[in-house]
């Protein structure tokens, strides 16, 4: 997958801009606040529909301007694919692939495959479950469709439950026959989800862990626990015996939706017990993980955006991933960062063609 061009109107802090690149690594350089990571997040926005960092879409479109339109060409398997996300103030959201509008965003997801890397993945680490558990989400439902149908339809009825329960809390009633059909329904995806998550996670953390001994080189012990209440039981039962629970919370408090991973360095907890060096070289060993697993997946080379990367890492760590991005196994880069001249000498060091673009 290669994006050959990039034009932004309207888009955050840019009025308009056109970049051309190159087929291997692209440097966005300059002072904060001139753009360089809302140039990636535009590009993130062509795979997945949406900003990386501000989920209010509205909020991308530059202030005082009533429309915002982000257009990529790209090349997959030789063939030219133009791709544009544009949104008007009071508006839904419009995506198009070769001029035509899709239905629904989700058909869209995976087909540009990407890869992010930047500080907000510290989110990763010190936030709540729900953080992790899209992150999973994101990285399954890039090479598997019905993942992310049921995912839809899970969280679809789990709201239906939800809405349920602060009804029967309301009117102070209760009907056991009407909670069943949304138990069931629930039983249905849940189980199917936990299972991917599980066996994803089987092929995911050994990889996750030889990329983070090559960062590392071997220094410390790492792992991802993943954590189910479906490792104790099945759905269904765990709905029956919570619903007493339920009925005083008024939202359901067992099931996928409460997955977590835990993340470990030396068998303890890397949020408490690791360094920002460490806890930043777990994130970047996570990413590449998804990288090669998405790569594997779809036999598509993912586009690999890296924010300020080098930043908070010592010069060993750095050169381990140059060293790492210096193959052929990754395709396009790009690349934002303050200094300029870091920036140089560190993709200098890379034996690919590069383009340096100062905002």
């Amino acid at each position: 997958m290669i994006l050959n061009a990039l034009s932004l109107v309207n888009y955050k802090n840019f009025e308009s801009q056109d970049f051309e690149f190159d087929t291997k690594i692209n440097c966005f350089v300059g002072a904060n606040g001139v753009g360089k990571t809302n140039a990636l997040d535009a590009i993130y926005h062509l795979s997945f529909g949406k900003s990386y960092f501000n989920p209010v879409a509205t909020q991308n479109i530059k202030h005082n301007e009533e429309f915002f339109v982000v257009d990529g060409i790209f090349t997959k398997h030789e063939k030219t694919e133009k791709i544009v996300v544009s949104l008007k103030r009071g508006q839904k959201k419009v995506i198009k692939r070769n001029s035509k509008a899709y239905d629904k965003f989700s058909d869209h997801i995976g087909f540009v495959p990407l890869v992010i890397i930047s500080p907000a993945d510290r989110d990763l680490i010190i936030e709540g479950s729900e953080v992790r558990r899209k992150f999973v989400d994101s990285v399954i439902s890039q090479s598997d469709k019905a993942y992310l149908n049921n995912l839809i339809n899970y969280n679809k009825v789990l709201t239906q439950r939800n809405a349920l329960l602060k009804y029967f809390a309301l009117n102070n009633t209760f009907n056991q026959a009407q909670l069943e059909v949304y138990n069931d329904q629930l039983q249905n995806y849940g189980s199917s989800i936990f299972k991917t998550r599980d066996k994803f996670l089987q092929t995911f953390i050994p990889i996750f862990k030889e990329r983070y001994e090559a960062i590392s080189n071997n220094k410390e012990e790492v792992n991802i626990q993943y954590k189910s209440d479906l490792f104790q039981d099945d759905l269904s039962t765990l709905l029956v015996h919570s619903v007493n629970k339920d009925k005083a919370l008024q939202y359901t408090s067992v099931g996928i939706h409460k997955d977590d991973l835990s993340f470990e360095i030396e068998s303890y907890p890397i949020k408490k017990f690791g360094s920002q060096g460490q806890q930043k070289s777990f994130l970047i060993a996570l990413k590449l993980a998804q990288f090669d697993f998405i790569k594997q997946q779809s036999g598509v080379t993912p586009l690999l955006l890296l924010d300020d990367i080098f930043d908070k890492l010592d010069e060993s760590r750095v050169a381990q991933i140059i060293h790492l991005v210096d193959d052929e196994h990754f395709g396009q880069l790009f690349i934002s960062d303050t200094h300029a001249e870091r920036t140089e000498n560190v993709v200098k060091q890379i034996h690919q063609s590069y383009k340096i673009f100062k905002l």
